[in-house]
């Protein structure tokens, strides 16, 4: 399995690499890219299996990518890894296709849960 994960804080693309592979996903191929823009074209270049994104980030937003990818017919599974928990940012992700948000803090079994239907 092809996990992209989008986050601007390098030390948060390692936490959240590190709890993949403590749920039991340590042979998957792990891509990173840095804010939504440079993921949408990782994205277009060779599409992962799932994605797990950051929302708040400079260039383009998690949820700006999460609508980028709907509006040009891409249905990779993405789901938010944020620390935003409100109802309004939940109804708003999974209004845009999200299918999974982790909310920090976070554990493995998070990750389990959230990707195994992805396996």
């Amino acid at each position: 399995m092809k996990i992209l994960i989008v986050d601007d804080s390098r030390a948060m693309r390692m936490i959240v690499k590190r709890h993949v592979a403590q749920a039991g996903f340590e042979g998957c191929e792990i891509v990173e890219a840095e804010n939504g823009r440079e993921a949408l074209e990782a994205i277009r270049a060779a599409a992962p299996d799932v994605v797990l994104s950051d929302w708040n980030m400079p260039e383009m937003t998690g949820i700006e990518l999460l609508e980028a990818l709907r509006a040009e017919g891409v249905t990779v599974p993405l789901g938010f890894v944020t620390s935003e928990s409100s109802p309004d940012f939940k109804d708003r992700a999974f209004d845009a296709g999200a299918a999974f948000m982790i909310t920090k803090p976070f554990g493995a079994d998070d990750f389990t849960r959230c990707l195994a239907p992805f396996v």
